[in-house]
């Protein structure tokens, strides 16, 4: 799918526009040299979504109307670059092979050959109501020897590449990105919500050595697997952290309001590690409520809903044989992983190293200066993501750093 400022930009603006279920984080960065210097952070309670996807485009649009009603102060160019996450669980994966011949006598390889490749490799069966959202290029071979990252340059008289296609529903995505345009927002590109948080959390280090980010939102989670540098397998999945104040809500007889604010303030994600004895008196929360529950109880009700999450991960990394196999373990960002005792129940359910995750702060103007506190919090993870992403695919990295000028081939084949 194409959009008017895909690849292009606006000024001097980028604004990542992450769209969850329960709130709507946006974040407007200004590029200077070769890192981008964060300028505005805004945080806006979601209306007319359900599980990532837009149900209701009226009081969506209301909503990121006023999400990018702070955005126009900061300046009106930064409303003519943004990128928006997409969250919807229909998305899907599938690996596909892309082969053409190289078209010049002298066998080099160029950049035509390289799109041409690209192209073919999308040449997949999908019903009409799915759209492609992302080519992912995995690796390219070169008569037969594979391996290769960026190809140009190289000779051989045949060129194949395999690559990761990534679609989602037709009607979420043209309902999105009505809501944004409704809103005086230009969409420069839509990017699927675990890679965007991958993108902005995990070191090239973790990359390598094998690591599955797990992204907890309010009504979704994600998954991204990373081994080598490369990108193994996403996933989404349609419970979140609002699934476990749902079970509050029904184990101790509240309203889910109430069960959301006793999640948060005596929840914990192990009840072994509970007191027997602690209490939780539910007339703080609320005057209907009487007597009091034991917070191991609260425990297990929280614990055994987060089971069945890691559950559903464990059984998208046997997919990939790599359950209990990531020596890089696990990174949870998303509002869901601020729950304390939440790494313990990841290494005893998963068998892996765990740890929460954050913006890497290395790769903003200043270490993100003024807004470091949002860049440590694991639920701004995703915003931030979609600025990293929008320079990478506009080659916004300017000269300051070879890598980062080698990179711009490479995601030039990553954007949506």
């Amino acid at each position: 799918m194409k959009f008017k400022g895909l690849g292009k930009g606006s000024g001097d603006f980028i604004t990542g526009l992450d769209v969850g279920t329960s709130s709507i984080k946006v974040v407007v960065a200004e590029c200077r040299g070769h890192r981008p210097a964060i300028v505005h952070v805004h945080k806006e309670e979601a209306l007319g979504l359900r599980k990532g996807a837009v149900i209701d485009l009226g009081e969506a649009s209301q909503a990121i109307n006023r999400a990018l009603g702070e955005v126009k102060k900061v300046s009106k160019s930064a409303l003519k670059n943004v990128y928006v996450s997409i969250g919807t669980p229909q998305a899907k994966m599938q690996t596909s092979r892309g082969i053409v011949a190289v078209s010049r006598a002298d066998a080099e390889i160029y950049k035509d050959d390289i799109d041409r490749a690209v192209r073919a490799s999308q040449a997949v069966n999908l019903p009409q109501n799915r759209t492609i959202i992302h080519t992912l290029t995995k690796e390219f071979m070169i008569d037969g020897v594979g391996d290769i990252v960026d190809p140009l340059g190289l000779s051989g008289s045949r060129l194949e590449v395999q690559s990761l296609i990534i679609d989602a529903f037709s009607p979420h995505i043209k309902t999105l990105v009505r809501a944004v345009e409704l809103s005086a927002g230009d969409v420069s590109g839509l990017v699927f919500g675990p890679l965007v948080a991958a993108r902005a959390a995990l070191s090239k280090r973790q990359r390598d050595l094998g690591t599955a980010l797990i992204d907890i939102g309010f009504g979704t989670t994600g998954l991204c697997i990373y081994e080598e540098n490369r990108l193994v397998g996403v996933a989404k999945f349609p419970v979140g952290a609002a699934n476990v104040s749902n079970d509050l809500a029904v184990g101790l007889k509240i309203s889910v309001d109430t069960a959301e604010e006793v999640k948060l303030h005596y929840g914990y994600a192990l009840a072994k590690e509970v007191g027997a004895k602690e209490a939780v008196e539910l007339k703080k929360f609320t005057e209907d409520a009487k007597g009091s529950v034991s917070r191991r109880f609260v425990a297990e009700i929280i614990e055994s809903r987060l089971e069945e999450i890691f559950d559903l991960v464990n059984n998208e990394l046997k997919l990939y044989q790599k359950a209990g196999q990531l020596p890089g373990g696990v990174v949870l960002v998303g509002g869901g992983a601020k729950l304390p005792g939440l790494t313990d129940l990841v290494r005893q359910e998963m068998k892996l190293a765990a740890q929460i995750g954050s913006t890497l702060a290395e790769e903003w103007e200043s270490e993100g200066g003024g807004f470091k506190e949002y860049l440590e919090d694991p639920e701004f993870v995703n915003a931030f993501g979609l600025i990293l992403w929008g320079m990478d695919s506009e080659g916004r990295w300017g000269n300051g750093s070879e890598s980062r000028v080698n990179l711009k081939n490479f995601f030039s084949y990553f954007a949506p």
